[in-house]
């Protein structure tokens, strides 16, 4: 069955790269574990191998019955025709029991706005281990002041660890992408590292303060905090957004939530106007 383009498809057929994702993995009997994008099963007949039960979300309708026939006499494979976009991972993990333990091969073309899913569900996540654009994974891990830092790196720095493993080559799939891919590993925080007051005013923030990532704090943020309260919260207000840590941006949002809750505004409900 050939790839389809509109689920931006890359069926993974290299087996060094499969064994060494497995490895990373370390799948145990009990666990639950969930792959998205099973594909043509490269991934998921080593998963099972390994005595897991899996359950496997696939958006491919036609590949559904190809997968059935393949592992479903095992009768340790739940298959889930769905998009994982729409997913409810938080409902499954309760009623299995357990926190969910993620793996996939993701569509590269629905890469962010499902790991952005995936983070608000994080309460029912042990761990995520994915394939993604190489470029992803080096914006997702990104130091401040660096030209990959942004807003995916922040984000995910208030909700999890990011690992990257390793490089894997075009030739790994079929059809190859034109761009090198990598696994990384996700951990989500089991105490957070620095304190959100208000979720959605530092998500506001952050976007805004990196949509205009070439203008100076003073001048993205002028609508959110007067200069003064940037510098109250350890940050130069001359600085523009790559360089200033995940902590800081925090710091940044708490600020603003609560000035605007000072104000009587609503401080969980920002305008993109703040």
């Amino acid at each position: 069955m050939p790839a389809r383009k509109r689920f931006g498809q890359h069926f993974l057929h290299d087996p060094g790269t499969i064994g060494r994702i497995v490895q990373a993995v370390a799948p145990r009997p009990g666990e639950a574990l969930v792959e998205i994008g099973p594909g043509r099963g490269a991934l998921t007949a080593p998963l099972l191998a390994t005595g897991v039960t899996l359950h496997a979300v696939e958006i491919d309708r036609d590949l559904v019955p190809r997968l059935t026939a393949q592992f479903g006499a095992s009768g340790r494979l739940t298959l889930h025709q769905a998009d994982a976009l729409q997913f409810d991972f938080a409902a499954l993990a309760r009623t299995l029991g357990t926190p969910l333990r993620l793996v996939g091969n993701l569509p590269y073309n629905i890469s962010t706005p499902l790991l952005f899913h995936l983070l608000a569900q994080r309460a029912q996540i042990a761990d995520m281990h994915f394939m993604l654009q190489q470029e992803v994974v080096q914006r997702m891990a990104a130091s401040p002041g660096g030209k990959d830092y942004g807003r995916l790196t922040v984000m995910l720095a208030a909700h999890c660890a990011v690992e990257p493993l390793f490089r894997v080559p075009p030739g790994a799939f079929t059809p190859p992408p034109r761009v090198d891919s990598a696994v990384v590993r996700l951990l989500p925080h089991a105490t957070p590292p620095f304190r959100v007051d208000a979720p959605a005013w530092f998500a506001a923030l952050v976007a805004a303060a990196f949509a205009q990532r070439r203008k100076t704090l003073r001048n993205a943020l002028r609508e959110w905090l007067p200069v003064e309260a940037i510098a109250a919260c350890e940050v130069d207000p001359a600085s523009r957004a790559e360089r200033v840590s995940p902590a800081g941006f925090a710091r940044l949002a708490n600020a603003a939530a609560a000035r605007a809750c000072d104000d009587g505004r609503r401080c969980h409900q920002p305008s993109k106007e703040a």
